[in-house]
């Protein structure tokens, strides 16, 4: 419990920046969901193009490095999964058109 005026006032800071963190969080999970939900549901959803997926994609790498850019999370691991992301994608979308 804090006992001073600026430990309460620091307590408030936390619990603010946590809920935005987490809101930030939760949000870049949903990009990249709806990111491997097109590239799981390629070919049997007539919805799901190879323009949708990198619609998609772009959507959840800015995401992604805007979490990194505010602290969220790693710049590189951002980087990582960005990657990762971006290769499952394409992956999909050559053997498709193969």
């Amino acid at each position: 419990m804090p006992s001073h005026k600026s430990a309460e006032k620091a307590v408030r800071q936390i619990e603010k920046r946590t809920r935005v963190n987490k809101a930030r969080i939760s949000r870049i999970r949903t990009f990249v969901k709806k990111v491997e939900l097109a590239v799981s549901s390629f070919g049997k959803d007539p919805k799901i193009t190879p323009e949708f997926i990198k619609q998609a994609l772009v959507s959840a790498e800015r995401e992604l490095m805007r979490g990194a850019g505010h602290g969220v999370m790693h710049k590189n691991a951002a980087a990582r999964k960005v990657s990762r992301l971006a290769q499952k994608a394409r992956k999909t979308v050559a053997s498709a058109s193969v």
